[in-house]
């Protein structure tokens, strides 16, 4: 149900915006969107695992705090993530 210990250094690779960034708004936020997507697909199969569902709710509403925050401090940068995730607008 998680992501890999690999999956998620490609992540903060792709996405870090400095050497050894691990805790920028875009990389959380990227990582919170490969736990989500990953989770979606587990919830296709798995359709009474409420538990489960919590936690995703609570990811999604994380990463809406961080773009939220992003959003206000830079909006440049905040479109260019969303462009780069796909996510809304």
């Amino acid at each position: 149900m998680s992501i890999t210990a690999e999956e998620k250094q490609r992540v903060i690779k792709e996405f870090a915006t400095a050497e050894g960034d691990t805790g920028s708004p875009e990389v959380q936020v990227a990582i919170l969107t490969n736990r989500i997507a990953t989770l979606t697909e587990h919830f296709k199969t798995h359709k009474k695992d409420n538990h489960g569902r919590r936690g995703l709710l609570k990811m999604v509403a994380l990463r809406r705090k961080l773009l939220d925050y992003l959003k206000g401090k830079e909006e440049a940068r905040y479109q260019d993530l969303i462009k780069r995730l796909g996510i809304r607008r």
